[in-house]
């Protein structure tokens, strides 16, 4: 407990610094975006336009130069950055206002009827599924691509294939939107004031109940430890440790005021995810409710500074008409009537007016302002030329983080291998949590098992370790299908390239079919020496598993990885490979 003590003690002073750094003097001496404000743009003097059939729903998002919108007649259409259409994809009924992306450009929407769709990049449906009832919120995703879903009184986790690893039920209302936390879980406020950080795996790390009022916002931050910074409307903070270690004890929470001018503190949205991107993770940016932008370094015990924003008096709305977020390039604010863009020390870049905008802008890594109109039209504003630094592979940007899934844990590593009858009834019991839906916590354990059997040849050789039986290699190999994530490919691949057994080979290659994610490329790149030795020549059993993986990563991620899979492909289906690989190689063909 001493450790919480010191860190109590450091909040405590922080906490007694923060009611003399933000004064209005300060506030005034700090505002650095100066004369040099560019005039703000109109809806008329947009990029580009392009009409949609119908008043868009939610919001566009983009990824990797491209965007979609979704329209009130149950259509998502794509467009390039530069407004020329890629593809339309019709959901075949209504659709919710939440549409997210992840990095290889997957996109996931929902029906009012609660069925879950993921749509690959190039507009093709990856797979559907019945959720219950409607999203409340966008989906999230994890470090390693899984799926965090929200529908009336229940969570839901799966991997990005579809299948669910574990799902919680909630008897409160969410009052504060879930969003990721600095550590890869996601963290949400309920109506009673109770907060909740949740790990991907489905363990609540931190409850409690807070203030007799209710958060207007939340943030992840990290002083010396992360930390859950809310803010209060009535121009209060709270400071909620967060700990793995005291997960199961109560959260030390220290109260101090932060003395903002008034009007206090507007109920805006704030996102953590631009805090993670810098580096800088204590940095936080705070809109207030007469529209200026302050950005805040809990470290520094500083007001950086302050800017004018497009907001005009009276036309604050609820955080579900705002968005606040923070990247590498700067402070970037979004509401229905427009959007204005601060570099990193506060200079305002650009600003832009929207009228008859049908709900809040989406600002993309490519510089282009996205707005569905209620005119039926698509705007696109090219705004920054700018690029973001953080590094990208074969499509978006590489995850925050890792959760360790492509290695097996230390934790749950037992080094030893069990009889041929223990080893089937842990895989029945695998199947059984997997088949239910419910692998939630056991799922490094599983994972771990699961690695250390199917690549019990793999190891080191100097360890003395009976090897599995090729049989239980076979199904501990298939399993992971059903668990992995990204992380579990590089594993699944080296297995594929070093494993003896032809059969525990075709394995690997199903299951990192099934997975279905390989932003890196790095599966394709092993199936393609799949002609030369090492590799048994023409094996029918393997290069119909090859094509079959192939054509469903293709399908997945689209081009361009998929080119790469089409030749492949090609080659899988010549006249001198065995009958069953040139139908299947066909078949994936014509599916793409």
């Amino acid at each position: 407990m001493w450790r919480i003590a010191v860190l109590r003690c450091k909040m405590i002073i922080f906490l007694l610094s923060l009611s003399s750094f933000l004064s209005p003097n300060l506030l005034a001496q700090n505002s650095l975006y100066g004369n040099a404000v560019p005039e703000q743009l109109t809806t008329d003097q947009a990029s580009w336009k392009q009409a949609l059939a119908g008043v868009v729903i939610g919001r566009p998002v983009s990824q990797m130069e491209s965007v979609v919108a979704a329209t009130d007649g149950g259509n998502l259409r794509s467009y390039t950055s530069h407004g020329q259409p890629l593809w339309d994809y019709y959901a075949r009924g209504r659709l919710t206002p939440h549409i997210t992306r992840s990095r290889e450009g997957t996109t996931y929407i929902c029906r009012i009827t609660g069925r879950l769709i993921a749509i690959n990049r190039a507009g093709r449906e990856l797979w559907a599924m019945e959720l219950g009832s409607p999203l409340i919120y966008p989906v999230l995703i994890g470090w390693d691509g899984r799926l965090f879903t929200f529908t009336q009184g229940k969570i839901t986790c799966m991997t990005a294939a579809g299948y669910v690893l574990w799902s919680m039920t909630l008897e409160k209302r969410i009052v504060i939107a879930p969003f990721m936390d600095i550590t890869g879980g996601f963290v949400f406020v309920q109506e009673d004031g109770e907060i909740l950080r949740i790990d991907p795996y489905g363990e609540v790390f931190f409850r409690r109940s807070s203030a007799a009022a209710l958060p207007v916002a939340a943030v992840s931050v990290e002083i010396d430890e992360p930390v859950i910074l809310l803010l209060y409307e009535d121009r209060h903070l709270e400071l909620v440790y967060m700990s793995t270690a005291d997960k199961y004890e109560p959260a030390v929470s220290l109260r101090g005021t932060l003395d903002l001018p008034s009007p206090p503190l507007a109920a805006a949205a704030i996102n953590a995810s631009g805090v993670r991107a810098l580096g800088s993770k204590d940095e936080v940016a705070v809109l207030l409710r007469d529209g200026r932008v302050a950005l805040l370094s809990l470290e520094k015990k500083e007001l950086l500074w302050t800017g004018e924003s497009h907001i005009r008096s009276g036309e604050q709305g609820g955080g579900s008409e705002l968005d606040l977020f923070y990247d590498e390039r700067g402070v970037y604010v979004l509401t229905k009537t427009g959007a204005t863009g601060f570099t990193p020390d506060g200079r305002r870049l650009w600003s832009v007016r929207l009228t008859d905008a049908a709900g809040i802008p989406s600002f993309g890594d490519d510089g282009v302002l996205y707005s569905g109109g209620v005119d039926w039209i698509l705007y696109g504003y090219r705004l920054e030329n700018r690029a973001k630094t953080k590094q990208s592979l074969l499509y978006g940007e590489a995850p925050e983080g890792v959760y360790g899934a492509g290695a097996p844990d230390p934790s749950f590593s037992s080094r030893n291998y069990f009889s041929d009858r223990a080893a089937e009834e842990r895989l029945a019991e695998i199947r059984r949590a997997i088949r239910n839906g419910n692998v939630g916590t056991r799922e490094k354990e599983y994972t771990t098992w699961l690695m250390e059997s199917a690549g019990s040849l793999l190891a080191n050789p100097r360890l003395v370790i009976q090897p599995v039986h090729v049989i239980h290699r076979i199904e501990a190999a298939r399993l992971l299908a059903y668990i992995g994530s990204r992380e579990t490919i590089p594993f699944l691949t080296e297995l594929f390239n070093k494993d003896p057994e032809v059969l525990v080979k075709a394995a690997a290659a199903e299951a990192i079919g099934r997975i279905g994610v390989d932003p890196e490329g790095i599966a394709l790149r092993s199936f393609e020496r799949v002609f030369y030795p090492p590799f048994p020549g023409n094996n029918e059993i393997l290069l119909t598993a090859v094509a079959a993986a192939t054509g469903a990563l293709c399908r997945f991620s689209g081009p361009p990885l998929s080119a790469a899979g089409v030749r492949l492909l090609a080659l899988l289906s010549t006249d001198d490979k065995p009958p069953a690989t040139r139908r299947q190689a066909q078949s994936e063909i014509r599916s793409l």
